[in-house]
């Protein structure tokens, strides 16, 4: 029989660590699933198609269908490969993509590793994701997927900076309401994920995006709505989601750096491709948009019931989560595609510098203004 202390041994926190990090990898996966049959549906209404809906009721089960397409296929690595890496790469890409999910807060308590640099452990393993695609590029000893991996590593460098920045203007105001609670002053307490969130409670006018400080921080409306959109787009670059799919639009490259690939690896890539497409409409439903937190006070609603509570935060970060994930499908439908000049203007010399004057107000009105 186990007993309550058992828990508390190496093992019993191992095996509870091991069942947190199946539930949420499984939870994912199944997620993707429907979140891709999803993405499908909303492009062919765009286009007034009826999209997948054979297999399965109304098309549910597509996703699985591909799935096991994928699985059943021939494994083809090219003669010229360095087959070692050819088969790293996607490897890489799907462990890094399912490594950040560790740190992101789901509802109050509910996060497998509550680390204090939560942010900055994100942005660590974003900044190594692009390595899969330099390396899955030049594995495959072949001009075309090559390019498109440098395209793709210049693309995600330049739209990191801004993400970088933006990042810092919700430290800045998520450090100063600590501060002024007592709950802590340095930055490693404002890059806590739990923290971002928790300090977001109270409804929907503590929400980062509006200030984060009731009345007294709507004045940064003008600066934290700007810093949203720009996250927003920022996740569609750093994600290679149109209208900034260069590495792989298919009227120029194919499939981009994955041309040589297939079956299972092909796979992998593409899953985790869309694990951080979710991951960051997660990250900015976190840092913006409340995470588990409601549009609404609960200040008493779940004395004594944290199970509850986990599963009321839960919901509400699922919605905004997959409302985010809709509104990059819909661009996917109604923006056109940029040229690469396009992109990289828009990055270095639109997001920049917008996002260092950001900064800079944000520090200022925290420092000098009414919120200090």
């Amino acid at each position: 029989m186990i007993t309550t202390d058992f828990w508390t041994t190496p093992l019993g926190w191992t095996l509870i660590h091991v069942g947190q990090i199946l539930a949420v990898t499984v939870g994912v996966l199944i997620s993707l699933a429907f979140l891709l049959l999803a993405d499908r549906k909303i492009w062919a209404g765009i286009q007034m198609r009826k999209g997948p809906n054979v297999v399965g009721p109304f098309g549910l089960l597509q996703s699985f269908a591909d799935f096991f397409k994928f699985v059943f296929k021939e494994i083809v690595i090219p003669a010229g490969a360095d087959k070692a890496v050819f088969i790293l790469a996607p490897l890489l890409s799907f462990v890094l993509a399912f490594a950040a999910w560790s740190a992101m807060p789901y509802g109050p308590g509910w996060v497998i590793a509550n680390i204090n640099v939560g942010v900055l452990y994100l942005f660590a393993i974003s900044s190594l994701g692009v390595y899969g695609t330099i390396m899955g590029g030049w594995a495959s000893n072949s001009k075309y997927p090559f390019l498109a991996a440098l395209r793709s590593a210049a693309q995600m460098v330049s739209y990191e900076v801004s993400i970088g920045f933006v990042i810092i203007t919700v430290i800045l105001l998520t450090g100063s309401k600590l501060a002024m609670a007592g709950h802590g002053t340095s930055i490693v307490d404002a890059m806590n994920l739990q923290a971002i969130v928790t300090t977001q409670g109270g409804g929907i006018q503590n929400w980062n995006v509006f200030g984060g400080d009731g009345l007294r921080g709507l004045p940064m409306i003008v600066i934290m709505v700007p810093m949203a959109f720009v996250f927003f787009v920022s996740l569609l670059a750093e994600t290679n989601r149109p209208p900034f799919d260069l590495m792989e639009a298919e009227s120029e490259l194919v499939a981009g750096f994955q041309v040589e690939y297939s079956s299972t690896p092909y796979l992998l890539f593409m899953i985790a491709e869309y694990a951080n497409i979710v991951l960051m409409c997660a990250l900015l439903a976190t840092l913006f948009f409340g995470g588990w937190q409601a549009p609404y006070s609960t200040l008493g609603w779940f004395q004594g019931q944290p199970l509850l509570a986990g599963f009321h935060g839960f919901l509400w970060f699922f919605l905004k989560t997959v409302f985010f994930f809709c509104m990059v499908a819909i661009v996917k439908g109604v923006v056109p595609r940029y040229r690469y000049d396009q992109l990289m203007r828009l990055g270095w010399k639109v997001f920049l510098p917008t996002s260092l004057v950001a900064v800079a107000a944000v520090a200022a009105w925290r420092v000098f203004g009414v919120g200090a």
